[in-house]
């Protein structure tokens, strides 16, 4: 009897935790689905993006009429339908290849996808980087591509790495190409024999003219075709690669010319349509920026139209150190198989992910340690650097585009009066106010500023009294601001990756591409930002919010008011964080690498047009069948 009692009251204790544990599940659900983000996946396995409590990332966005919602919006459906149309087994892989190249996959492709798969590539699709790169080079024959790679071995700012026999048997020397010989010798077993010409400048070195690239392109597209009896291996002991004991040909010239401190947007309209702002077409300056911005706040609507010099070429040409007076610029007109790891849009270098990447450099690698979750940050935009970004003398240095931007943000030097931003009325639609002072603002939500003066001409005493230098913050250090902003220094910034890695929110403001832009999707994965930063305040007041003082005036209609969107700013940071653990991995350095080293491969082989995987995909299914893709990320609520 008593055994029979004990067990009837666990049975009850039992029914009681089980009650329990069912009202609070009730009650966080209600929680999460009181929360607001409009078509947004959080989903976030093995990632400490909650909040504490445990408490997602859920729901809809805030549905006032701000332009930014609207952008956010079209970003996550732009998403979706990236994350939704990618292929799920090798056999839909090589299918949308050939359908959308026209041409076989290059030879090896099969060990690639392999290879990808299983080290979790997460989009086996998204390498149209590589093709746009290597499309011109199909009208240049693959011996003369042979050739000029080893010749480049021999010009300044040039360095080389030679593939024989399935190893990296020589190199430059150098940190730069010492770093990317390394990454090579790791992928080199599936390789055929290549010399590989790297730049070892910061600037971009290739850049011929409009017409010139359209003649090629159009070759390319008339060499397409889908042999079915196409080999599945590269040709080997063709000749024409670099030979320190035979030499170069010393007739091919590379046609370098020094463009340093002079107005490069002279040079680059060349490489620029016809009809483009940059070649002098009727459009006025407001209408190339409609090709780029919103209709209404002037917010950034296409992220590469922002930088593409060929719309805002003819307006940055003076506002920004590379395009009005870099330091070194060696330019080439001719179509040369150089690898660099950035380049602006008029430019035909060959992109490859950046050695800052592969180097692990502290000042440029991310350590969660150091980070902070989101409620912990502060409420602030932070920006450290040096005056870099061109040569800077004492009546030019005001231009560029690092001082341009300390000038604006940092209350101490700023040289501005008013600026415009977007304010709530009292009917709650949004109007644009022009004589908004940035001034207090600033100062109690920017830490901006240089921490030195370099690359002065002939020395940078014409800065005494002109700025107010700050403390370096250490990269660990950054982490406890919300924002951070990533400007151009001489090239691209080797920081923007670990940006992305980060549970802050990455700004962007840049001239320059790199190998990833086609994956990040500015305002799901970042804010983008005007390079002449006229959208600054607009941007900032809307994430950190602005009331009028209360001494000054109570009502919001009598003074600027945009309510606080920090809820939207901590939801890209995490869907920017989500995304970096999946599409900007160590690994997926080395996805990218492999396959434009294949790519590349084919192009310089004299057999190119016969060359490629010519199954239909059939032989990986098992391999599919043990290695399942993961399933596409999909929003957590309906919107």
């Amino acid at each position: 009897m008593l055994g029979a009692n004990s067990f009837a009251g666990r049975r009850k204790s039992l029914y009681l935790c089980l009650a329990f544990a069912a009202a609070v599940i009730c009650f966080l659900n209600l929680i999460f689905l009181t929360r607001t983000v409009d078509h947004t996946t959080l989903r976030l396995p093995g990632l400490s993006f909650f909040r504490p409590q445990h408490k997602h990332l859920e729901g809809t966005y805030a549905r006032d009429q701000h332009p930014i919602s609207d952008l956010m919006n079209e970003a996550n459906r732009r998403w979706q339908q990236y994350e939704q149309s990618r292929s799920t087994s090798f056999r839909e892989t090589v299918a949308k290849y050939r359908e959308t190249y026209g041409r076989h996959p290059p030879p090896g492709f099969k060990e690639w996808y392999q290879y990808a798969r299983k080290h979790n590539v997460h989009n086996v699709d998204d390498f149209q980087q590589i093709t746009g790169d290597l499309r011109p080079f199909w009208a240049v024959s693959p011996k003369e591509i042979r050739q000029m790679a080893a010749r480049l071995q021999q010009s300044p700012g040039i360095a080389g790495v030679r593939v024989r026999d399935h190893k990296v048997v020589s190199h430059s020397e150098g940190w730069r190409v010492e770093t990317l010989a390394a990454a090579v010798d790791r992928l080199a077993e599936y390789l055929p024999d290549m010399d590989i010409a790297m730049n070892t400048m910061d600037q971009p070195r290739v850049m011929a003219t409009y017409e010139d690239i359209q003649n090629h392109l159009q070759v390319e597209e008339s060499t397409r075709a889908i042999p079915e009896d196409a080999a599945d291996q590269f040709t080997q002991g063709m000749d024409g690669f670099y030979n320190e004991e035979a030499g170069v040909n010393e007739d091919l010239d590379p046609g370098w010319f020094s463009v340093a401190g002079k107005p490069y947007m002279d040079f680059a309209k060349e490489a620029c349509p016809p009809n483009s702002p940059a070649r002098g077409s009727n459009l006025t300056l407001q209408d190339a920026d409609k090709l780029y911005k919103s209709s209404y706040g002037d917010f950034v609507s296409n992220f590469t139209g922002s930088s593409d010099l060929c719309i805002v070429g003819p307006e940055l040409g003076d506002k920004h150190g590379f395009l009005f007076s870099a330091s070194s610029n060696v330019i080439t007109r001719k179509l040369l198989p150089v690898f660099g790891e950035c380049k602006v849009s008029v430019n035909n270098d060959i992109l490859f992910p950046a050695n800052m990447y592969f180097l692990k450099d502290p000042r440029y690698v991310y350590n969660s340690k150091h980070d902070f979750e989101w409620e912990d940050k502060t409420d602030s935009l932070l920006w450290r650097g040096v005056t870099s970004g061109g040569i800077q003398v004492e009546d030019n240095w005001f231009k560029l585009h690092r001082q341009r931007f300390v000038r604006m943000a940092n209350a101490t030097e700023m040289d501005l009066e008013k600026v415009s931003i977007l304010s709530k009325d009292s009917r709650e639609q949004y109007q644009i106010v022009d004589d908004f002072r940035p001034s207090d603002f600033a100062t109690s939500y920017f830490d901006v500023g240089f921490t030195e003066a370099w690359g002065c001409i002939p020395d940078c005493h014409f800065y005494e009294g002109v700025w107010t230098y700050k403390e370096p913050k250490a990269f660990s250090e950054q982490f406890k601001a919300k924002y951070l902003v990533d400007i151009d220094g001489h090239s691209f910034s080797g920081r923007w990756r670990a940006f992305h890695q980060s549970k802050s929110l990455g700004l962007k403001a840049t001239i320059f591409r790199e190998w990833h832009d086609s994956r990040l999707f500015a305002w799901r994965h970042f804010v983008p930002m005007d390079n002449q930063y006229g959208d600054l305040y607009s941007l900032m007041t809307y994430f950190i919010g602005l009331h009028p003082s209360a001494s000054e005036d109570p009502l919001p209609s009598h003074g600027p008011s945009v309510p606080r969107h920090d809820f939207e700013a901590e939801v890209i940071a995490a869907q920017s964080r989500e995304w970096a653990h999946l599409a900007l991995r160590d690994e997926d350095l080395e996805i990218y690498l492999y396959l434009l080293l294949l790519e590349y491969g084919r192009i310089v082989d004299d057999n190119r047009d016969n060359i490629g995987y010519s199954g239909d995909g059939s032989e990986l299914d098992h391999f599919d069948a043990q290695h399942p893709f993961p399933q596409a990320l999909q929003p957590l609520v309906d919107g």
